[in-house]
């Protein structure tokens, strides 16, 4: 029951910063929607971090660098390509991270069954089939390729994030919390507040507020699901992609085609087998 509430809790908390984070990116740009949720997510979860023990051993601090940075250059990537396309096509294309991730374990020298391998095979397809344009997008092909290209990446950067925080999963939450946070700052809202770049509109204000807040309970919840049961906590969290769509309907007036639609239900099913068998 805990893996299956913190897994919901961490999917509705990734949908709503995704959503938050996309209209603030079209607002006032990517970077500075980054810097400021790392800023305010700094703020929040440092204190915590350095009150907790025990304090992370050189080899842990170095996977919590890796995962760090590859979770604000996810972020980054993100934002960068909900500005040009649909949140409904996203979403889908990020939620395959849990299967990148059990892909580079297998680099790694891994083994995984054949099931999992085949369940990864159809995540791809689906990501392909999402990313597909419908009839109405195709007058902005090229806005939607580098769309989806942008997603792609993202997901892939998002999938070496997990797979460095699997290596200090042990640690206290706030250890794992805050090395994205330091990482978005200190390449991100640094380099823009020198350049004077660092710029926030009042409208979009809570917005990155709100993806901060977000960003930084979603992955708490994950952290705390992912000790009771991680295969559990991994689907439910996968929910994201679906509850951000549903999201993006309701708020952007969105549409999906047909061949995405079909996109999606196949990676939610691809990313549920991987999940429930790769431990």
């Amino acid at each position: 029951m805990i893996a299956i509430a913190c897994g919901l809790a961490a999917a509705v908390s990734f949908a709503i910063s995704t959503l938050c984070a996309t209209r603030a990116s079209r607002l006032i740009g990517p970077a500075p929607v980054l810097a400021w949720v790392a800023l305010i997510g700094l703020v929040l979860t440092a204190g915590i971090a350095a009150a907790q023990r025990p304090v992370p051993t050189a080899p842990q601090a170095g996977w919590l660098a890796i995962a760090g940075l590859g979770n604000a250059a996810g972020l980054v990537l993100e934002y960068m390509a909900v500005r040009s396309q649909k949140v409904g096509v996203v979403a889908p294309i990020i939620s395959t991270e849990g299967g990148i991730a059990a892909a580079i374990a297998v680099l790694a020298g891994e083994r995984l069954p054949g099931t999992v391998l085949a369940a990864l095979s159809a995540v791809a397809a689906g990501a392909v089939l999402v990313a597909w344009p419908t009839a109405d997008d195709r007058g902005d092909l090229k806005g939607n390729v580098r769309g989806s290209a942008l997603a792609s990446c993202a997901a892939i950067v998002f999938g070496l994030s997990i797979y460095a925080t699997g290596h200090v999963a042990a640690l206290p939450v706030g250890w794992v919390v805050v090395p994205p946070r330091i990482a978005g700052v200190a390449f991100v809202a640094v380099p823009l507040a020198i350049g004077r770049r660092l710029k926030l509109t009042r409208s979009a204000a809570a917005l990155v507020a709100t993806a901060a807040v977000c960003e930084v309970t979603g992955f708490a919840a994950y952290t705390f699901g992912a000790r009771q049961n991680i295969a559990v906590t991994a689907v439910m969290a996968s929910l994201f992609a679906s509850l951000a769509a549903i999201g993006a309907y309701v708020l952007f007036s969105e549409r999906l085609g047909r061949a995405a639609r079909i996109g999606i239900v196949i990676i939610a099913a691809g990313v549920g087998v991987v999940a429930a068998i790769h431990p």
